[in-house]
């Protein structure tokens, strides 16, 4: 079952013809912290990345983005750029999973109360 699912989509990993074509020409230039690969073709000019988990393209940190969209040449998995102090470290988004942010008073965040509320009962 899992060979159909890679045949046919896309979304449950590196389908087969992904596969092969990095099998064939691709050359693998790093690896970032979450383990997604990051490959060029022989003569550079595609660059792509296979993703260790979840497709999600927040997954992928600025320094690897810049790259993949030929921003910069350089590839941060030999020269690591150079970041300000002010800057923020990478996190993907979370909207969707458990670990989402849910404001005060969502729905879906933990309920509190601080004892001087009665909630309104129609009579």
């Amino acid at each position: 079952m899992k060979f159909i699912l890679r045949v046919l989509t896309w979304w449950n990993g590196q389908s087969f013809g992904t596969q092969i074509f990095t099998w064939r020409n691709g050359v693998l230039v790093g690896k970032d912290d979450l383990g997604n690969k990051y490959y060029t073709d022989k003569n550079q000019k595609r660059r792509w990345v296979i993703y260790n988990g979840p497709i999600e393209g927040s997954r992928i940190s600025a320094d690897w983005h810049g790259w993949l969209h030929h921003t910069f040449d350089e590839c941060p998995g030999t020269t690591p750029l150079k970041h300000k102090s002010w800057e923020k470290s990478h996190v993907q988004n979370l909207s969707g999973s458990d670990a989402a942010y849910h404001p005060p008073g969502s729905i879906l965040s933990a309920a509190t109360t601080s004892g001087d509320y009665e909630a309104w009962q129609p009579e």
